[in-house]
């Protein structure tokens, strides 16, 4: 748990922190996927907003549960990093769709996808530990 709890931590903070900043218009042009302004577009970005907050709130409870010694943590962390993948796989999915490879977008967007594939199968085990 040790190790997931920082992944927990970048990530949900993370998705935090960009809604945030998405909300508030802080991301400058330069960094702003291609087409950001087609409303298509835009809509589809925010489309993962309801789903990038569950993660964060399903994740974060988990780290809550966990410091009260209580098992259900076990439970929300897979809820957390399932849809972490998903959310990740997603994306990767509409950038490939598009030809598009902008590494500022594909790196954050592997990231979710990939580092729930490690802790998945502890969290499936019988170890309530």
């Amino acid at each position: 748990m040790k190790v997931l709890r920082v992944f927990f931590w970048i990530t949900d903070i993370g998705f935090i922190l960009y809604w945030l900043v998405t909300l508030l218009h802080l991301i400058p042009s330069a960094y702003l996927f291609k087409d950001y302004d087609n409303p298509i577009l835009s809509a589809w970005n925010w489309s993962f907003l309801p789903l990038d907050i569950l993660i964060s709130l399903t994740g974060l409870l988990s780290l809550y549960l966990y410091r009260k010694q209580n098992n259900m943590w076990r439970q929300l962390a897979l809820i957390s990093l399932v849809l972490t993948f998903c959310s990740g796989l997603q994306a990767i999915v509409f950038w490939t769709i598009r030809f598009d490879f902008d590494p500022s977008w594909w790196v954050p967007n592997l990231f979710l996808m990939l580092y729930p594939i490690f802790f998945i199968p502890g969290l499936l085990t019988d170890d309530k530990h």
